[in-house]
């Protein structure tokens, strides 16, 4: 009798440790996750101001399950003769990595490469002259670099 109820006990505080344990389940992202990513992926400088505020605070959008890796400009220059394109690829990043995985990529991918094009333009908006002209140039070649490669990746499946 001692032995069972030892193997009892033992069952029980199995049982307990077990439901202590037991991670709880995932919680689904909340309803206006398309909404947020959408507003965070517009060509215009408020979104771009609003992901980058927010990925400064990633922790507050946690509930979101957003991707916020990235590889920069892949294997390109992140800051080509000096300029600063290196967030403009991350916010890139962030929204091919997140439509695709929302399985909305192809859908999406046009905007996301003009709101990249508009990114850059507004980084060669703080230069003048040959300067602004050179990274305006740079600017279009990343902009015409992601719309074909993007495309590719668009068509096969492949993640950036």
């Amino acid at each position: 009798m001692l032995g069972q109820v030892r193997l009892s006990a033992g069952a029980a505080a199995a049982a307990v440790a077990a439901a202590l344990f037991t991670a709880a389940p995932a919680q689904a992202a909340p309803d206006d996750k398309l909404e947020v990513l959408s507003r965070w992926t517009q060509a215009s400088a408020t979104s771009y101001q609003s992901w980058y505020a927010a990925r400064q605070n990633q922790a507050a959008w946690a509930a979101y399950a957003f991707d916020w890796s990235t590889d920069y400009c892949t294997t390109s220059p992140d800051n080509p003769y000096g300029y600063p394109f290196s967030l403009s690829c991350a916010r890139h990043d962030f929204g091919y990595r997140n439509y695709k995985a929302a399985g909305l990529f192809a859908a999406n991918k046009d905007r996301l490469d003009s709101a990249f094009y508009a990114d850059l333009k507004r980084v060669c908006a703080a230069y003048s002259g040959e300067r602004r002209t050179e990274c305006e140039s740079l600017a279009t070649v990343y902009y015409e670099a992601v719309r074909i490669l993007g495309l590719q990746e668009a068509n096969t499946g492949e993640a950036a």
